[in-house]
């Protein structure tokens, strides 16, 4: 539907008015690419909520509300629609100076301020007035009706003016979205998931640049307890409402982790345990079709985090790159994301992962690639690999629907 069809809809109307992330208007000739994307993700976002069509404006959508309870679950998808960066409710007028007052007078009852500001946004650039025209004569006419002060900075209340081919909206708050890049629209990358604090908030980090995460958890099951296993499981349903559908491997390590512990020296172990991991999780991604491996790491912040040992690590990838969003973050910044995200209380939760098992007391801090390859000589490693892959599982999740879909396929490719 056009945009000028759309505005011929019943004026009058309230609707949800969600404004794109602003980097977007910089994407040039892909930017139709982008904008598709955004629009895609928050109609599947809406699924349910009985809020349609969504309605198309440039840089903006439109979705109409029936009541205040469908704006409250309205609101609570809109907040986890990365590409989102602001959102409001706003009353859907003419695009006539006398509507728009009378919309404001209607949207001012039983708000408290003391002061106020006008903020007008003309995209239809028939409308007789430029926006600084607009705002000073709904300047004039709220100080006139309430008698607060304008104040352009830090007031207490923004009225929002957006004028569309047709249309016009009017709004009195603004709420934020995640921001970011919509999601697909920077590919696809696979996320080597523990449970910890640092592998959630990467994955969101990528999925804000538009990537579309693919999880990967390595467990020790029946060595430890399922703990790990579950407490992965928690972090995805909660990611997944941020990239609306996600893919969880659950590699099988205690294998490994036995061969590992019979012929490489207690101080070398986690380095090792980590370079097979990137072995099968490199595996896992090219068969998924993803085209990086993402990790939690931040430099100097565990052992294995050293620049030597993360260079030896990173040796045992082949064909993918590894990126590491958190590499120059300190533990309080990731610490301070995980409680915005709301994976902090669930990674905290007490559990037993694969790279805990049979840690040494003092590991080796700066090991070299060459030192490590030489013990892993000794073992089957191609063999390791295989093993792992044939014990793979996979959960699949969506959102807004509740929980995984369908359970476990004991498959790498989830066939």
């Amino acid at each position: 539907m056009s945009e000028e069809a759309q505005g011929e809809r019943q004026q009058g109307d309230t609707v949800a008015l969600v404004h794109l992330f602003h980097e977007i208007a910089l994407k040039g000739g892909n930017r139709s690419f982008f904008l598709r994307t955004a629009f895609k993700n928050i109609e599947a976002a809406l699924a349910g909520t009985g809020a349609w069509p969504v309605e198309r404006r440039s840089m903006a959508a439109l979705v109409p509300l029936a009541d205040d309870a469908q704006w409250h679950l309205v609101r609570e998808r809109l907040e986890r629609v990365v590409g989102v960066e602001h959102f409001a409710r706003a009353l859907r007028v003419g695009p006539t100076m006398d509507e728009i007052k009378e919309a404001v007078a209607a949207r001012l009852g039983g708000v408290a301020a003391g002061s106020f500001r006008i903020s007008a946004q003309r995209s239809d650039k028939g409308f007789p007035l430029d926006s600084p025209q607009i705002n000073r004569e709904l300047g004039a006419f709220v100080q006139g009706l309430t008698g607060l002060p304008v104040k352009l900075k830090q007031a207490d209340l923004n009225i929002r003016i957006h004028i569309f081919a047709g249309e016009a909206l009017v709004s009195v708050e603004s709420l934020p979205g995640p921001g970011g890049l919509p999601v697909g629209v920077g590919g696809h990358v696979a996320q080597l998931m523990s449970g910890g604090i640092d592998s959630p908030v990467a994955a969101h980090m990528m999925m804000k640049r538009g990537c579309r995460v693919l999880f990967i958890h390595f467990h020790s099951f029946p060595l430890v307890e399922g703990t790990s296993r579950e407490k992965a499981e928690d972090l995805v349903r909660l990611l997944t409402s941020y990239q609306l559908s996600s893919r969880l491997l659950l590699a099988p390590f205690a294998e490994a982790q036995k061969q590992i512990i019979l012929w490489v020296p207690p101080a070398y172990r986690v380095v090792v345990y980590r370079r097979f991991m990137m072995r099968i999780a490199e595996a896992l991604a090219v068969r998924h079709g993803a085209g990086a491996l993402v990790t939690g790491e931040s430099l100097g912040q565990v052992s294995s985090q050293t620049l030597e040992n993360l260079s030896t690590i990173e040796g045992a990838r082949e064909r993918l790159p590894i990126f590491r969003p958190l590499i120059g973050m300190d533990k309080e910044e990731v610490v301070r994301r995980a409680k915005v995200l709301g994976t902090y209380p669930i990674s905290i939760m007490p559990d037993q992962d694969c790279c805990s098992l049979f840690v040494p007391k003092h590991p080796a801090t700066r090991s070299r690639r060459e030192e490590v390859e030489e013990m892993e000589a000794r073992l089957d490693v191609g063999g390791i690999v295989e093993e792992a892959l044939a014990g793979v599982q996979e959960v699949r999740f969506r959102w807004p629907e509740d929980g995984p879909s369908a359970g476990r396929a004991a498959s790498a490719t989830g066939r």
